[in-house]
């Protein structure tokens, strides 16, 4: 295994990794399929890991599956990934040509009735599922990071970071590697208020741009 991305600048995360698998994108997801480091694995139907090209110059990373993304083994195939593929359309940024992941690689539900709600993974939770993250951003080492959502982009800005005062905002992060985030795509169907809903999807729009600009 290699060490903490600590000592790799290659790997744009607030916190350290200590130790991270190795592979291509293929053998990384086989081995995640068998990960049992935190308790998330006994409910979910199977692991959701990333996809897209070994060489994409873009990431995406999200928060974590939903139902449609647990039953479907892919990211953002629900209803925010309709939203996501419209908005990337907008952008001018081809869905094909990207890495798109989440943090968190297992859905995390409650039962109501017969019906699976979403509940956000906690720190712990999140803290397990880190070294899968960090072991696709080391084999696809992208040019641009895009956090979707605040669990994406704490994890890779630190925890002080606020989606709703920072978005938009680009950092630079790891070795030639720049880093920035936006509203997550359910955060934005979930808003109550049209009006809201509206200007926040502009507003991810335009940050998928000024990724698209810097290409």
């Amino acid at each position: 295994m290699p060490s903490a991305n600590a000592d790799n600048p290659q790997i744009p995360l607030a916190k350290p990794v200590d130790q991270i698998p190795v592979g291509t994108v293929r053998t990384l997801r086989r081995k995640a399929r068998e990960c049992r480091a935190c308790p998330l694995w006994r409910h979910g139907t199977q692991t959701v890991f990333g996809v897209g090209p070994e060489d994409a110059p873009v990431m995406l990373v999200g928060e974590q599956p939903g139902l449609q993304e647990d039953l479907q083994g892919l990211p953002f195939v629900g209803p925010s990934g309709g939203l996501l593929d419209r908005a990337l359309e907008e952008a001018g940024l081809p869905r094909s040509a990207l890495y798109v992941t989440n943090t968190v690689k297992h859905f995390k539900y409650e039962l109501r009735g017969e019906a699976k709600l979403h509940k956000r993974a906690n720190a712990a939770e999140q803290a397990a599922c880190r070294m899968w993250l960090a072991a696709e951003l080391l084999r696809v080492h992208p040019r641009v990071v895009v956090g979707l959502g605040a669990m994406a982009a704490q994890t890779m800005f630190g925890n002080a970071f606020r989606i709703t005062r920072e978005r938009g905002q680009w950092r630079e992060i790891g070795q030639d590697t720049r880093g920035i985030a936006s509203w997550h795509p359910s955060a934005v169907l979930r808003m109550p208020e049209k009006r809201r809903r509206e200007e926040a999807y502009g507003e991810l729009v335009r940050d998928l741009r000024a990724v698209a600009g810097v290409l």
